[in-house]
């Protein structure tokens, strides 16, 4: 009769041993990758910056604005109103310049230009 009672017990126990090791596995996941993002050395120039919101803002209408509208409610790209909450400052970089959603193109500008347009980009 002890048998059967601990069988569960013991299932109880390996279940709670996965979803942990699961949690833990997502949890160093993800702390490899942000490791992984701040190790290129443009985006972490880009980071340890400090950008100029009105420059960024130049910087927009030149080179986005186009396709983003020039209040960013977007055009033939999309919206990028608030696009500071649903992107990280990485994400944000890695998105200008990779090219990575047609039709929008790899645009790589210099360190201190990248830095102002994200700066610009979080007061959307």
């Amino acid at each position: 009769m002890d048998n059967q009672i601990s069988k569960p017990k013991i299932l109880i126990q390996h279940i709670a041993i996965l979803a942990l090791a699961i949690v833990l596995a997502v949890v160093l996941g993800i702390f490899a990758v942000n490791i992984y993002r701040t190790s290129d050395p443009y985006v972490r120039s880009v980071l340890l910056l400090k950008g100029d919101p009105t420059q960024g803002h130049a910087i927009f209408q030149i080179n986005c604005a186009g396709c983003h509208g020039l209040e960013a409610f977007g055009s033939v790209g999309p919206s990028l109103q608030a696009v500071s909450k649903r992107k990280s400052p990485y994400g944000l970089i890695h998105q200008v310049i990779s090219g990575d959603t047609p039709p929008m193109p790899k645009f790589k500008p210099k360190v201190q230009e990248m830095a102002d347009l994200l700066s610009y980009l979080e007061t959307l």
